[in-house]
């Protein structure tokens, strides 16, 4: 029987007011990208055989505001404020992918209430399975590393997701706060979304930071076939603003005025989901700027075919009349 080790945390870094939004983000990536750095090399030594002394933990960097009045800047506003008085905490993660989410969102709390808002270290542990951008077989890795040290069991020396705690109750109405408690901040903690975005290269196989602001689901293959096509096209023929084309493994096309080339090695099967991206310039001055699409093919999954056929044939405006009219 092991005994109960103590706690190997990195050193802790003092909360800070920030009245700057993007020094605001770029505290919660110094936070995130060293936390998840000591959790990888702690566990890399752990797969090589070195036994820790104590107990591996690090933890999410936080966002917190506290407000003691109902007034805000603009009363019409539907995001960016709090309902009440109070302290207000989030936890955050992948401050990289959500960069400018976070920048907007931290901005306009610190306009709307003319408070700063803090940044620091939580005490929500970082799973060790998601120290690591993607899904990783961590037991698969302790067994191959062919060293005694699996017969700790992995959960006595990190933390590991805890599905009882990754739970909706703040965006399903039914949280309990403890007295005393910060209220929330967002509708997910930090191990809930990045149970997410594990989820998402599971199912689409391809990676979150893919993803693009328009979405089409479809279970007809015919609309991601003709969508694949005409992507490819495009990349071959060095349409402005279009800048790369993602398929299920990252298979990332680059358009030739990039130097065009194709990087990513397919999958041997498709994954449940399989997602499609095609990836446009965001340039204030490209009028394609907002016209970013990614479809998804869930087998399983039925909406209105009709309406995802529309929303396709909005997509090839990108392509021209010819196709537009053969997608639909």
């Amino acid at each position: 029987m092991h005994p109960i080790l103590s706690v190997l945390a990195p050193e802790r870094i003092a909360t800070e007011a920030f009245t700057d939004a993007t020094a605001a983000v770029t505290r919660l990536k110094d936070i995130y990208e060293r936390n998840t750095r000591f959790l990888r090399d702690r566990f890399e030594a752990f797969a090589k055989g070195e036994t820790p002394a104590r107990r591996v933990r690090a933890t999410y960097p936080f966002v917190r505001i506290t407000t003691s009045t109902h007034a805000r800047l603009d009363s019409r506003l539907s995001y960016g404020f709090v309902a009440g008085p109070g302290v207000h905490e989030t936890t955050v993660t992948r401050p990289d992918l959500f960069h400018a989410y976070l920048t907007e969102q931290i901005g306009l709390l610190i306009g709307n209430h003319g408070r700063p808002v803090e940044i620091g270290e939580s005490s929500e542990p970082i799973p060790i399975h998601f120290a690591y951008r993607r899904d990783i077989n961590i037991e698969a890795a302790l067994f191959s590393s062919g060293n005694s040290v699996v017969d700790r069991p992995l959960r006595d020396v990190f933390d590991t997701p805890d599905l009882a705690a990754m739970d909706d109750a703040i965006a399903n109405g039914t949280l309990q706060l403890p007295p005393g408690a910060s209220e929330p901040l967002a509708l997910f903690r930090a191990a809930r979304v990045d149970y997410s975005l594990h989820r998402l290269y599971h199912y689409t196989g391809t990676d979150p930071e893919h993803f693009q602001n328009f979405v089409i689901f479809t279970n007809y293959q015919f609309y991601v076939d003709v969508f694949a096509r005409l992507c490819r096209e495009r990349m071959g023929s060095g349409q402005p603003g279009l800048d790369a084309f993602v398929e299920p493994g990252n298979v990332t096309t680059r358009g030739v005025h990039l130097g065009g080339g194709t990087t990513g090695v397919a999958p041997e099967r498709m994954p449940q989901m399989p997602a499609f991206h095609l990836v446009a310039r965001l340039s204030r001055h490209h009028p394609y700027q907002h016209r970013n699409w990614s479809v998804q093919c869930p087998h399983y999954y039925r909406p209105c075919c009709r309406a995802a056929a529309a929303c396709l044939a909005d997509a090839g405006a990108l392509c021209g009349p010819r196709e537009r009219t053969e997608a639909r």
